[in-house]
């Protein structure tokens, strides 16, 4: 477990921009089964969740388009049981961290994995979250 005073303020930074911060695997199961389309983003302490991930996500819902209707963020490392929980519903996909889930009626239907975000922008990331918005959302 990563302590508080390290993983609070990145918590911090998604919450800040409308995520919901889901901490227990009761919240994880609610969120998942809403109607509509629920982004998740397993956040992390890594350097590509900070250099890319966050920002990533954040500029993805910028501007005009398509979004999810509901923001929420769980974080590995420090809320093991509600990321526990969120990961037996990224099956098939393995557990990763930072990854990003976007459910649709409570159905898993785009995963962006780690390997999917290391080694690429923020811009990028961004773009890429906005193509499966626009297709699910």
């Amino acid at each position: 477990m990563y302590p508080p005073q390290l993983v609070l303020p990145m918590k911090e930074e998604l919450v800040k921009s409308g995520f919901e911060d889901v901490t227990t695997a009761d919240r994880v199961d609610s969120v998942v089964k809403e109607t509509g389309t629920v982004l998740m983003v397993v956040n992390s302490v890594c350097g590509c969740a900070a250099g890319a991930a966050r920002p990533g996500v954040k500029m993805s819902l910028q501007g005009d388009g398509k979004k999810p209707s509901k923001l929420t963020t769980v974080f590995a490392g420090f809320d093991s049981e509600a990321v526990a929980q969120a990961r037996k519903y990224f099956a098939p996909y393995p557990p990763s961290s930072p990854s990003i889930a976007l459910f649709k009626d409570g159905k898993l239907v785009h995963f962006v994995e780690r390997h999917h975000i290391e080694g690429r922008s923020a811009e990028m990331i961004s773009e890429h979250l906005k193509m499966a918005y626009s297709e699910f959302c």
